[in-house]
């Protein structure tokens, strides 16, 4: 059991965010439990900008949604989850009009996290649980160290994850059919 003083929301996260002495934090919350993380190094933050790149080149083309890196995204039926992917996608056909300036109130179709440092593959894996029960399709965890990615989504209600290595390629199955992102292609750019 988890004893707080509190439980947050999304206003508790965006109100510290905006405290000068957080400008280094990101805040996310698990049903009510306010966690943060430090601001990403060069390579985390080189590697999420070049998938957020392929995401873009890819979705442009064929109109099918808004991609964005470390943005704060909630269920819409709650205010005590929040996440920010280092990547995420969101369709056009969910994604909120216009485009809010604050957190957005869906989950992505896709949430990207790329491992850094500052956090662990088990406090990633957990993100993706919760990615999954809040309505994102699909995961991925990218592990520049051992340079592979896991990718997790739900299956008959079944939490399904898989490790792709080198030679492989992660898919945008089921939100991005067709996109292909080749994992040697993607780390020789690092």
């Amino acid at each position: 059991m988890i004893v707080r003083d509190r439980v947050y929301t999304i206003d508790d996260a965006w109100r510290l965010s905006q405290l000068p002495e957080n400008e280094n934090k990101f805040f996310y919350l698990i049903d009510g439990e306010l966690l943060f993380m430090s601001r990403p190094g060069g390579e985390h933050g080189l590697i999420a900008s070049l998938i957020a790149h392929f995401l873009w080149a890819y979705v442009l083309e064929r109109e099918l949604g808004r991609i964005t890196t470390e943005t704060g995204y909630h269920p819409p039926d709650s205010r005590s989850t929040l996440l920010g992917p280092d990547v995420g996608f969101v369709h056009r056909d969910r994604a909120p009009q216009p485009f809010p300036k604050r957190f957005v109130p869906v989950m992505p179709d896709l949430a990207v996290e790329v491992l850094s440092p500052s956090n662990t593959l088990p406090e990633l894996r957990r993100k993706a649980e919760v990615y999954l029960q809040n309505g994102t399709a699909l995961v991925w965890l990218v592990n520049p160290d051992e340079k592979t990615a896991e990718t997790w989504r739900l299956e008959n209600g079944k939490t399904i994850s898989e490790t792709v290595g080198t030679g492989g390629a992660l898919d945008g199955q089921p939100g991005l059919p067709g996109f292909r992102l080749e994992l040697d292609a993607l780390f020789s750019l690092v």
